[in-house]
């Protein structure tokens, strides 16, 4: 599998707490691993955003990805409930 970020990914995780920073990293690490590891809460979204998954970095923060083909997996957006809107 190989992981890409989009620009406004890198741009909100360079805009996070470096606590969030941290938890995100260790996230992203169980989720290369195995993208539907328990602790991740991983889950299809609906509506607009219904070709889109989501995990949990924390109570508040998740990010938003999408399975491409090839094995290939992009990080679109993270952050708090306020990035489904």
């Amino acid at each position: 599998m190989r992981i890409f970020y989009s620009p406004e990914f890198s741009r909100k995780y360079k805009r996070l707490p470096d606590l969030v920073k941290e938890s995100a990293k260790e996230k992203i690490e169980i989720f290369r691993r195995d993208p539907f590891d328990a602790s991740l809460k991983t889950h299809k979204l609906h509506g607009k955003f219904r070709d889109f998954w989501s995990f949990s970095i924390d109570y508040e923060y998740r990010i938003i990805f999408k399975f491409e083909p090839d094995d290939i997996i992009k990080f679109y957006s993270m952050g708090g409930h306020a990035i489904y809107k």
